[in-house]
């Protein structure tokens, strides 16, 4: 009974060895034409290496170190970014941990730092136009009218086109996607990293270092807000009352000068009204010199820092497609495709059979 069962086993194992030897023998049969698209696949992987741009990456890290242990005044920055809900209790609101990661890579940022002025072999420009001249963006625009001879001169939004706005929304848009990677070292650690790869070296190091400065100059800004502007206060108030007090003292040097020695008691009560009002101002700018100085402690002890662990040295490290890489994979790949192509003829001469 089991006999019949054993014998169509060995003749189907029979007949798949069959066929995978007419496979074979078909594509033996065919090695000219497989040679033919690997050699074709080759020279094209060879044409594209050297089409292919090599590209630098610059890598940065750096923590933050809050001086201060209040974190409540994030919570306002949290909601312009769309991070709802984020309070000082989550521990640093928007700066901390992944929202930070996130926050980097928010278009307020990046279109803040291409906006940034850069000094690079002693010409000031805005970074945004280097990036549009080595990307030869100005030569595509030079066949549509909108754009023709589109250029930043500045930084002011609030004087920008709408071209130029589109071109800085789409650019920033683009880097993010594709060049700007931010990720955090570890889990445990508050070390967070930024690389930033782009086919011209200068601006891949620059872009890296104005984005985490513009991050810190953002960062200390927002957590000594408030603090900053009790300073600025108190130094108005301050100045204010010194100018007062020059002039009381002036004022009664002069009274004393036109009165010299008159005997009546009367003629000396504006003199006693010039020395209480200099007294007065006197203990008033004592006073606001004081809490001044003890604003700016605190606004010192308050300050958050940025700090820089790594930063991108010249020459970066580089990434380019290697000729007998590119050789290799484009033959491999076109021979695939042979293959394919003549299994695809194949089944369909013999379905026509």
């Amino acid at each position: 009974m089991q006999t019949p069962d054993i014998q169509n086993d060995e003749i189907s194992l029979k007949e798949l060895i069959q066929k995978a030897g007419e496979w074979f023998a078909y594509f033996k049969s065919k090695w000219k034409t497989i040679l033919l698209a690997g050699v074709i696949g080759g020279l094209l992987g060879l044409g594209y290496s050297f089409t292919k741009k090599t590209i630098y990456t610059a890598k940065l890290s750096f923590a933050l170190e809050e001086k201060g242990s209040s974190t409540n005044g994030l919570a306002s920055v949290a909601a312009q970014f769309g991070l709802g809900g984020i309070t000082g209790a989550s521990g640093g609101g928007v700066f901390s941990g992944g929202n930070m990661i996130e926050f980097l890579k928010s278009r307020f940022l990046i279109e803040k730092t291409l906006l940034s002025t850069v000094s690079i072999n002693g010409k000031s420009d805005l970074l945004i136009n280097r990036y549009i001249r080595f990307n030869k963006l100005d030569k595509a625009w030079a066949k549509k009218i909108n754009l023709v001879g589109l250029k930043f001169t500045n930084a002011d939004r609030t004087k920008f086109t709408l071209q130029q706005d589109s071109v800085l929304g789409i650019i920033s848009s683009g880097l993010i996607k594709n060049n700007v990677t931010i990720a955090q070292q570890d889990k445990k650690l508050s070390i967070i990293n930024i690389s930033v790869a782009s086919t011209d070296e200068i601006f891949a190091k620059i872009f890296s270092e104005k984005l985490i400065e513009t991050v810190s100059d953002f960062y200390i800004e927002t957590k000594t807000k408030k603090s900053r502007g009790n300073v600025m206060l108190l130094q108005n108030r301050a100045d204010s009352v010194q100018g007062e007090l020059n002039a009381a003292l002036y004022g009664r040097a002069q009274f004393g000068d036109q009165n010299m020695g008159l005997i009546r008691q009367q003629a000396a009560v504006p003199k006693l009204k010039q020395e209480m009002r200099v007294q007065m101002l006197g203990t008033l700018y004592g006073e606001l010199v004081k809490n001044l100085e003890f604003a700016k402690l605190t606004l010192m002890r308050e300050e958050p820092l940025v700090q820089i662990i790594d930063q991108p040295i010249l020459p970066l490290p580089k990434a380019r497609l290697g000729k007998l890489k590119a050789m290799v994979m484009g033959g491999m790949f076109f021979g695939f495709l042979s293959l394919l192509g003549l299994c695809g003829k194949k089944v369909w001469i013999n379905v026509i059979k």
